[in-house]
């Protein structure tokens, strides 16, 4: 009895589990079986694996191979798993060592040349190795840069199976392909935006600037309201140059998920938040993340410990808005499919933007407006009142009257705001320290109405009794003053502070 064997790692969502590939080559007719609950992807992978194994010099055994992925019970899926297949033949048959496996990952996708192919979601895996102390990971030569962003695992990168063989002290003959080597799929490699410009080339809107500076300190999500030309757009998509740099954590957090979409080579690493702006067209799943077997990431864990911006936010179908209420309060997404359900983090900073009606200029006195009154209740019904409850700002972005020649590059730069927002958070996280919050939009209402002044929650309960707030908006009315404290420097919110915060919540109602 031969049987060689091999590690791998699988992924559930962000979530790593090892995977241990055992080869068993026996008497038999002909035949190559993979067990162990593979996807068709990974179940394709016998015609891969033995392709490319013969174009690597090696005769493949005319026996019955069965190749098992252990734990059973765990769905498996995708094409990272081939290298690991085919190590675990070659150690079977005596090609390669039976024990210089032992303790390594072997990850890569393999073409029927040989050649071994990059693969998604490496990250996360390599962070995976490292909590498990593993040391030594062979990976395919085009994510040997990915690999590197952990340290603390040796990663070494194979351009063909032949290498491979040779690594681990076999011979093998084989040539490497001349032409260009295909990439991992990247769906999401065009970002709808740009790197995020300067605030100061926003003419005007100093309120609306105002607001998302409030936002960016406290960790509040936004809404903005007013005709079209007036710069919403263009205030959110330099919302994430004026939010404090994301803590390593946080970096390793949004760069798995990046790796995971298949999208790290064009960010990296970096400490900038992440910035997406679905179109309105969007699908559920699009928004919340799908697909067959077990579910991929959504535009909302894209998004996770950054911005999600949806502009013409009406537009957006009814059922897509309300998949956002559970994922705005919890931090992360839950979906079930046949074979499981996949949890994602999607503690996201929401951020919409919305025409006052259909045709856009139903503000001031209205005389423009050609719309009926039906069409603009209708076309606001769709954000209804569950969802704006749980927008902590709502503002009104007017028309800019004037302008000048020397308006843009006037108004301050994103980054003097940007250190305004980081003196307030850095209060917030100090103050918050033991309970492990970072920003006031996660303290809880009890903390809220134990600290907050006498003064100024007599102003909530007025607001209370006239019905103008819920008691789901007065606990994010007190989180605003809170943050309006910390931009000015206060120890907590007094009477002044708290009536902004009632008002940048109602200025919709």
């Amino acid at each position: 009895m031969a049987i060689g064997s091999a590690l791998s790692v699988g992924l559930v969502g962000l979530k790593a589990f090892t995977i241990q590939v055992q080869a068993f080559v026996s008497p038999g007719l002909p035949y190559f079986s993979i067990i162990g609950l593979p996807d068709m992807s990974l179940s394709e992978a016998r015609e891969r694996v033995k392709s490319a194994c013969q174009a690597s010099g090696f005769k493949w055994p005319e026996t019955r191979v069965t190749v098992n992925l252990s734990p059973a019970s765990m769905p498996k899926r995708g094409s990272s798993h081939d290298l690991a297949i085919a190590a675990s033949v070659l150690s079977a048959s005596g090609a390669i060592a039976a024990d210089c496996l032992a303790d390594t990952l072997v990850l890569g996708e393999v073409n029927l040349d040989g050649s071994v192919l990059p693969i998604n979601g490496l990250l996360p895996i390599m962070l995976h190795a490292r909590e498990q102390g593993i040391a030594k990971i062979i990976v395919p030569q085009d994510n040997l840069d990915e690999a590197d962003l952990i340290p603390d695992v040796d990663a070494i990168g194979v351009r063909h199976v032949g290498e491979l063989m040779e690594l681990m002290g076999g011979t093998a003959q084989y040539r490497l392909p001349d032409g260009p080597r295909a990439m991992a799929a990247d769906n999401d490699s065009v970002t709808a935006f740009p790197p995020p410009g300067d605030m100061d080339e926003v003419v005007g809107q100093h309120s609306a600037k105002w607001a998302l500076e409030v936002a960016a300190a406290g960790g509040h999500h936004l809404m903005m309201t007013g005709p079209p030309g007036t710069g919403k757009t263009m205030l959110a998509s330099r919302m994430p140059g004026i939010m404090g740099p994301l803590d390593e954590a946080a970096q390793l957090e949004v760069a798995s998920i990046r790796s995971l979409c298949g999208t790290l080579a064009g960010h990296g690493i970096s400490d900038v938040p992440p910035f997406e702006a679905p179109h309105h067209t969007a699908s559920t799943a699009a928004l919340v993340g799908g697909g067959a077997g077990l579910a991929g990431p959504g535009a909302i864990t894209r998004a996770h410990r950054g911005v999600l911006f949806m502009d013409e936010a009406p537009e957006f179908s009814s059922r897509a808005l309300q998949t956002l209420r559970e994922p705005l309060e919890s931090g992360y997404v839950a979906i079930s499919r046949s074979k499981g359900t996949t949890y994602y983090p999607a503690r996201f900073q929401l951020v919409m933007a919305a025409n006052p009606c259909p045709c856009g200029y139903f503000y001031g006195t209205g005389e423009r407006c050609t719309c009926r009154e039906r069409d603009r209740i209708k076309y606001f019904s769709r954000l209804s009142g569950p969802i704006l409850d749980r927008i902590d700002i709502q503002i009104e972005v007017p028309p800019v009257d004037s302008i000048t020649r020397s308006a843009a590059g006037s108004g301050e730069s994103s980054e003097r705001i940007r250190r305004r927002v980081v003196a307030a958070r850095c209060a917030a996280r100090e103050r918050f320290d033991e309970y492990g919050w970072t920003c006031n939009a996660q303290a809880t209402g009890t903390w809220l109405r134990a600290n907050t002044s006498a003064k100024a929650i007599e102003l909530v309960n007025r607001a209370l009794e006239s019905e103008r707030l819920s008691l789901r908006g007065a606990d994010r009315a007190m989180r605003l003053a809170w943050t309006l404290a910390d931009l000015s420097g206060m120890t907590s919110p007094g009477r002044s502070e708290m009536m902004q915060g009632i008002s940048m919540r109602t200025r919709l109602t």
